[in-house]
């Protein structure tokens, strides 16, 4: 089973029309996603992906939940710890950093 990082989720689900190469790799995304063979996404990835999105992108919530509602229900895409991680994504939690330190509890790192 392929794994996805962050750098190919962001490419699939963010336009980014400043960056020459995107459409490019956009496009290769959108085939090994779409193609429907298994693919793992690990927990520490999405939260990652949320931080490109929001940290560097400059999305909000309202942008940032619809990417994870969509990614989520994809039946050939196993993510790690599903169950804790559609939490926020059902908005059931204020912030990123209450995910954070959710995770950084589970993997007992000590947050700031």
């Amino acid at each position: 089973m392929n794994g996805l990082d962050t750098n190919i989720l962001a490419r699939y689900y963010i336009q980014d029309r400043a960056d020459t190469e995107a459409s490019k790799q956009h496009e290769a995304a959108r085939k090994l996603i779409e193609a429907g063979d298994p693919l793992m996404v690990c927990k520490t990835v999405l939260l990652e992906f949320e931080w490109v999105m929001r940290g560097y992108y400059g999305f909000e919530r309202e942008e940032i939940l619809p990417v994870f509602r969509h990614l989520s229900p994809l039946a050939h895409i196993r993510i790690e710890d599903r169950s804790e991680v559609e939490q926020p994504a059902t908005g059931r939690i204020s912030s990123a950093g209450r995910a954070t330190s959710r995770h950084a509890r589970r993997a007992q790192v000590p947050t700031i």
